[in-house]
């Protein structure tokens, strides 16, 4: 028969312990110490097992049968309550000991620096997540609400940094995940905040796009006065299309001469594979004369304080500065949507080759590989000839527009 709470009163402990059942699998287990421990008894697979629901007084009778009906429902739908509590427990000993910071940590050493990212990736990927640590880095990241998490966010663009809250939260979702991955926690609440965040504004970088201002520039260039090794890399960039950091990092061994190539390694390239850029004439002459102040170092472009360390996107960007072109028209980066554009409007060149030349990837890697084979002797002749239309827009000389040259 079911129990009564005034009969759950008067049980007394004996020399053994003994049982009194309450029905549908729980009862009452009253232990020669005296104390009262409520259980239920069920089967899962075939085995026997038995859930604790507490003890008496602190449960009473109604407490206990409502934990025994929750579990039942629980293992009626295929889950076993014992093993999800041991989960449970499991899960917060092992989250208590990890916090959001440690397992960033881990995720950039694991992931990034293991995983041969660029410093630069390393470093941006520390500062972005040093936003969240006031707020969260110690937290046990198991225990981290969506709402904590958008609240430290929420911070960042009220000063009016979009798009540092934004990729902020990305980079959160991919510690989440990792942390998710090496069971430190079970969810990834910054997922969950996809929306939530205001999108940044998409600033396109400043860049020439047209004949006249762009032989004004390279006039400008011709007559800067600051350091050669930086005048250099001025005069260079217009030249071979590669991203600043990979022009700036530039070391002597990735020259072929008697091949006139320039390859970048892997390891320092946005897409993590080799880029081979086709050197013209008046590149091959540049770097000559680069040679001439730097050739004694493995470095091609060496900062003024060390020659072990290259110089710096601002020490080209602060040049423009001085040469008088504000930011909303020259940038480092810039002059690659300079070639992009100009090249593309040409009409002289395969899109696949002006692509192939930026280093930018594609969808399908068997299409990459086998484009860089197909546009290479393309890419040859369309360096020569950039160079040349550069050299002749520097000069001020007539510029015949691409529609007709194309036509032509």
């Amino acid at each position: 028969m079911p129990l009564n709470a005034m009969e759950i009163k008067s049980f007394r402990p004996t020399d053994k312990l003994y049982r009194k059942p309450d029905g549908l699998g729980m009862y009452l287990e009253v232990r020669p110490n005296g104390s009262k421990l409520w259980f239920l008894k069920y089967r899962i697979d075939g085995r026997e097992k038995r859930l604790g629901l507490g003890s008496y007084p602190d449960v009473s009778l109604a407490d206990a049968r409502t934990a025994r009906d929750e579990a039942r429902a629980e293992i009626k739908a295929g889950r076993d309550p014992l093993h999800d509590r041991k989960m449970a427990k499991i899960e917060r000993r092992v989250g208590a000991g990890h916090t959001f910071k440690s397992v960033a940590d881990d995720f950039i050493q694991t992931k990034l620096v293991a995983g041969r990212k660029a410093q630069s990736t390393i470093d941006k990927a520390r500062w972005y997540l040093s936003h969240l640590e006031a707020d969260i880095g110690n937290r046990p990241i198991a225990e981290i609400k969506p709402a904590e998490l958008l609240a430290s966010l929420k911070k960042i663009e009220k000063r009016g940094h979009h798009e540092t809250a934004n990729r902020t939260r990305s980079l959160a979702s991919r510690v989440f995940r990792h942390g998710v991955a090496t069971a430190r926690c079970e969810n990834d609440p910054a997922r969950l905040l996809a929306g939530a965040l205001t999108p940044p504004e998409v600033q396109h970088r400043a860049a020439i796009l047209q004949a006249a201002p762009l032989g004004e520039f390279l006039r400008a260039v011709d007559e800067y006065t600051g350091g050669p090794i930086v005048k250099i890399a001025l005069q260079l960039a217009p030249h071979v299309f590669l991203r600043p950091g990979e022009l700036r990092h530039g070391r002597w061994e990735e020259i072929d001469w008697e091949g006139s190539t320039w390859t970048v390694p892997a390891n320092r390239t946005k897409l993590r594979r080799p880029h081979s850029v086709p050197l013209s004439r008046q590149a091959i002459a540049l770097l000559r004369d680069l040679e001439a102040h730097s050739g004694g170092f493995e470095l091609m472009f060496p900062g003024q304080r060390s020659h072990l360390r290259p110089i710096s996107e601002n020490t080209m960007n602060g040049a423009y500065r001085r040469m008088g072109f504000g930011q909303d028209e020259v940038c480092a980066h810039g002059l690659r949507s300079t070639a992009s554009t100009l090249l593309n409007e040409s009409g002289l060149w395969h899109a696949d080759a002006i692509e192939r030349a930026l280093a930018h990837g594609h969808s399908d890697a068997v299409r990459g590989v086998y484009a860089r084979g197909q546009h290479w002797d393309e890419r040859v002749k369309m360096m020569q000839w950039w160079s040349d239309y550069l050299d002749k827009v520097k000069a001020g000389g007539e510029i015949v527009p691409f529609s007709r040259a194309a036509s032509e």
